[in-house]
């Protein structure tokens, strides 16, 4: 997970993740990595419209964000 979010915050790129939270519930987040610190990261979260700090090994999975381009005809 860490190189994921490496990359993702090198690229200045969003992800998905798959987060257990500290109550055990699990939600899926999109956030834009901003420092990696230890074992945590800090990003912006656009559900909590904040920036937050999560636990690496708490992150079930990373998927980067693809926009598509929309076409004007």
């Amino acid at each position: 997970m860490r190189e994921q979010l490496i990359k993702a915050m090198q690229r200045n790129q969003l992800v998905d993740i798959m987060y257990i939270a500290k109550n055990g519930s699990v939600t899926k987040r999109r956030v834009r990595v901003i420092k990696i610190v230890g074992d945590s990261f800090q990003a912006f979260c656009f559900t909590r419209q904040a920036k937050r700090s999560f636990i690496i090994r708490n992150v079930l999975a990373v998927t980067p964000v693809f926009r598509k381009e929309r076409e004007v005809v």
